[in-house]
């Protein structure tokens, strides 16, 4: 395999730009608001916060009771903290903001920064529903500015790898199928939080269970690998193996996206004995397998292969969201645009009406 640094001309016309451009550096960390602490990968920026990978500069949290508990856990100020995001705004001016809320309140945040021209991250997935991410669409369009979408999965050195191994090194041929595992024991089981809990296992304000939670890196990942193409129609199955844990949720999803010339299926579950994050790529002429963020393996007809694994030019969505503010990518349709999350939120729209309805929805 070609060495990662070289051939840099040519790796620059990738449609995935933002993964594969040179790293850039900047003078000082972004500054950033932080909207929610209800998610539990607030831990994330707030751990690049004591690092000094970045400045927050505000804390946008109504519930007094996560506020006192990130304060002391976390050593912060009084002076941060404001009780919405609009109020928020009125006192700071963000590079941009983070949103760490239930995935239903998301249009909110991005309805209090689009008029201001602040830009938005996300934690995944997009949104609920079509109507609320087409209402986002709308508001980037109008104030001009990024909304992007955060997942752990993007910044998986192998995953950056498949894509160039796929389309820029034509190592497999043309995609046939691709299999999508995520999940683990359950949020409950590895010890999420009751604030966390509390969205996470709600039908309304996270969009479903297993299926949102885990079938949307699935989605992301194969909207990706077929260069933004949606699938021509979604068939899924859901189950609620404990009940008595998760009753308002599925907790176990396997999704089924149909392609012109490909397949893809997504197996997101809450019932698994340990975590995993997983991709398989199979082409005409070759498979690729992802088994996690480190190991890459490749198979042909007759040879075996342990793909040696680069480091990722972006390791983390501050790095990556640097960039995009500074205007050195393009995010077109990668795994963090607005499009590809687009696509993933319609994916999972159909996946759950395909569900409860027990047939198979064309898009």
């Amino acid at each position: 395999m070609k060495n990662f640094f070289s051939n840099l001309q040519f790796r620059k016309a990738t449609v995935f730009t933002a993964l594969l451009l040179p790293a850039l550096s900047f003078a000082q960390p972004l500054k950033v608001g932080v909207a929610g602490l209800s998610h539990d990968h607030v831990h994330g920026i707030l751990h690049q916060y004591k690092n000094g990978e970045a400045i927050i500069v505000g804390i946008a949290e109504s519930d007094e009771q996560l506020v006192q508990r990130y304060k002391k856990d976390y050593q912060l100020p009084d002076s941060l903290f404001y009780k919405s995001v609009s109020k928020m705004l009125e006192h700071i001016k963000p590079d941009a903001v983070l949103a760490y809320n239930a995935i239903a309140d998301h249009l909110s945040v991005v309805e209090a920064c689009a008029p201001k021209g602040i830009s938005v991250m996300v934690e995944k997935p997009l949104a609920t529903t079509v109507e609320q991410a087409q209402r986002m669409e709308a508001l980037v369009k109008k104030y001009h500015i990024q909304l992007l979408t955060n997942y752990e999965t993007t910044w998986y050195p192998t995953n950056q790898q498949v894509y160039e191994m796929v389309h820029q090194q034509n190592t497999i041929g043309n995609i046939r199928k691709m299999i999508v595992h995520d999940g683990h024991q359950g949020p409950k089981e590895i010890g999420c939080s009751k604030d966390f809990l509390q969205w996470l296992t709600d039908p309304l304000k996270n969009g479903g269970g297993a299926l949102t939670d885990f079938g949307c890196y699935g989605a992301n990942l194969m909207t990706w690998l077929m260069q933004g193409k949606a699938p021509v129609a979604v068939t899924a199955v859901t189950h609620q193996i404990k009940p008595n844990v998760y009753p308002k949720v599925d907790d176990d999803a396997t999704i089924l996206l149909e392609y012109a010339d490909a397949t893809g299926i997504i197996e997101a579950s809450w019932n698994w004995p340990f975590g995993i994050k997983d991709m398989e790529v199979f082409g005409e002429k070759g498979y690729l397998h992802a088994l996690n963020n480190n190991t890459l393996e490749r198979r042909d007809t007759n040879n075996y292969y342990k793909v040696e694994v680069h480091p990722p030019v972006y390791k983390d969505n501050l790095s990556y969201l640097t960039a995009v503010l500074k205007g050195n990518v393009q995010p077109n349709n990668d795994l963090s645009s607005l499009e590809n999350n687009l696509i993933v939120v319609k994916i999972l729209d159909a996946a759950r009406k395909s569900a409860r309805e027990g047939k198979r929805i064309m898009l």
